[in-house]
């Protein structure tokens, strides 16, 4: 059975492919997803970010776990 941990991480990788076509979904949802993850799974949320829309939303990714890694 999937922790509670990685049961986020699914779920938000899940919803940020859905809302991937719209910016402004893209960056609500991703700044849901770092907080929901917590600290330990912030990096790799955030590389499987860049390597799947690093391409689209590199600045928003690299933005939102910069806010999100400070505090």
């Amino acid at each position: 059975m999937m922790d509670q941990g990685r049961k986020m991480m699914e779920m938000s990788k899940q919803v940020l492919q859905k809302v991937s076509f719209d910016p402004r979904l893209f960056r609500k949802e991703l700044m849901k997803a770092a907080r929901w993850v917590g600290q330990r799974d912030q990096l790799l949320l955030k590389a499987w970010c860049l390597a799947t829309f690093g391409h689209q939303y590199k600045d928003v990714i690299l933005d939102v776990f910069q806010r999100s890694m400070r505090g």
